[in-house]
């Protein structure tokens, strides 16, 4: 098992103006198998009703911080969080119940592992079109979901690879994961579509800006690994 001292999972919940969905996050967590030992809700300058609906349940810590993006606001999670199982959720996706059963699970089974993601599944919202940049049969295969959603990383992990770059607006998910890669971490994939990702038009991966950021993300590792090879 490690030197795992705090037997739970801190659940991280970065959000922006939320209001339209995270009561059903947060409902998701809560119909988990598996009691978090905490949920915390970072509002990073919400002006709608995301600080009443966080607020409206006294299990969840309620932290706002002026709108810094979701970087930041999984940073500041990190801090906050108190467990050595650290898992996020985004403010508008949904877990399967045994999402965190199975992950914690295989993290005590498989101590030289790091992290854990699972599959997802994709739920488009009705009226709303397929983001053209996105390879649909892909997502429609219950792919890998390599998001923060689908993570559950050991403190440890999180430690050796540092926390998300902020100087990404959007990748900056994508480049943690590279990281991790790069740096030799263990990674465990559960099969199962553990993930609801909803696409509802609003999405950050809606954003072409996050293709431009992701070719960055690519060529940093690619000079990370020339660099190690020298």
């Amino acid at each position: 098992m490690g030197k795992e001292s705090n037997k739970g999972v801190s659940v991280i919940i970065p959000v922006f103006n939320g209001e339209r969905y995270l009561a059903e996050t947060l409902d998701s967590i809560w119909a988990q198998d598996y009691r978090p030992l905490e949920v915390i809700v970072i509002d990073d300058g919400s002006t709608d009703h995301t600080a009443e609906i966080a607020r409206s349940n006294p299990a969840v810590i309620y932290v706002h911080q002026p709108n810094q993006g979701h970087g930041a606001a999984k940073n500041a999670g990190i801090a906050k969080a108190r467990s050595d199982f650290i898992a996020f959720l985004d403010a508008d996706d949904l877990w399967l119940p045994r999402k965190l059963t199975l992950q914690t699970d295989y993290l005590l089974q498989n101590p030289e592992t790091g992290y854990v993601i699972t599959h997802m599944d994709v739920l488009l919202e009705p009226g709303v079109a397929w983001p053209a940049f996105l390879n649909r049969q892909h997502y429609l295969g219950n792919p890998p979901c390599f998001l923060p959603s689908a993570l559950l990383a050991r403190r440890s992990a999180l430690e050796q690879i540092g926390v998300f770059d902020t100087s990404y607006q959007h990748a900056n998910d994508g480049d943690w994961f590279f990281r991790a890669r790069d740096a030799g971490i263990s990674m465990g994939i559960l099969p199962d579509a553990l993930v609801r990702k909803r696409i509802h038009g609003n999405n950050l991966s809606y954003d072409k800006l996050i293709m431009l950021e992701t070719m960055r993300v690519v060529r940093n590792s690619v000079k990370r690994k020339q660099s190690g090879a020298e």
